[in-house]
């Protein structure tokens, strides 16, 4: 198997994984492999060709969390700030949580060694197209970054592209037609769908859910790479 095909093989293993992470009590994962060998998962199947698989999410979270990895960090001090941004943009706000979580653990001070600022992490050039003109302040960079995470959920239609490119960047995402083969970003993907999935509990039981579920885009793009 060629280097190609060992990345493929290993990616389409671990977005399994992250599939099964991301589904829900109330939702199957689906699954169909094209014409290239490369496998797709979702939850929300608009192809006849997916087929039903079954899943065992909670025993995945447990077995990640008794290790002690994913652990999820418990914190409130911004969750009005991401229940605000998260109505503007219509994105579920235990997602945008669960971003911040793994982007910067809640610190809006947060300089990565790329120079990504904030509690959501934006790059400077990032953050001067949104409008951000101070990441570090809280309310600023949640909008933003808030704003950013919708552009990729509508430009891919679907969590797990829409949170690789958050993390690798779109071109990334285009060049692969699906989340890249990187460990960085494979882990990321796994480890926000499972913050993702602890924090709707803690929304749930606060707040009605927001518009459409974050896997379904408000329009599907016809050609979802860039030209």
């Amino acid at each position: 198997m060629g280097r190609s095909g060992i990345a493929s093989a290993f990616a389409a293993g671990v977005l399994l994984v992250v599939a099964l992470a991301s589904a829900s009590a109330e939702a199957a994962v689906y699954r169909y492999v094209d014409d290239r060998g490369t496998v797709h998962f979702t939850d929300q199947p608009q192809d006849a060709r997916y087929e039903w698989i079954p899943t065992d999410d909670d025993a995945f979270i447990e077995r990640n969390q008794e290790k002690g990895r994913y652990k999820l960090p418990p914190d409130d001090t911004y969750d009005r700030l991401i229940l605000r941004s998260a109505r503007n943009h219509r994105v579920e706000p235990a997602l945008v949580k669960a971003v911040i979580a793994a982007e910067s653990n809640f610190k809006p001070t947060a300089v990565s060694r790329v120079g990504a600022q904030g509690l959501m992490q934006l790059m400077p050039r990032t953050a001067r197209e949104l409008g951000v003109r101070n990441p570090f302040h809280p309310g600023e960079n949640v909008e933003g970054g808030t704003r950013y995470l919708r552009d990729m959920l509508d430009r891919y239609g679907d969590l797990n592209r829409a949170l690789a490119a958050y993390n690798a960047g779109p071109n990334a995402v285009d060049r692969y037609r699906d989340v890249p083969p990187y460990p960085e970003t494979l882990d990321y993907v796994s480890r926000v769908l499972t913050y993702y999935r602890g924090y709707h509990a803690e929304f749930r039981s606060r707040v009605p859910r927001i518009g459409p579920p974050t896997v379904v885009p408000r329009s599907v793009p016809k050609n979802r790479r860039s030209p």
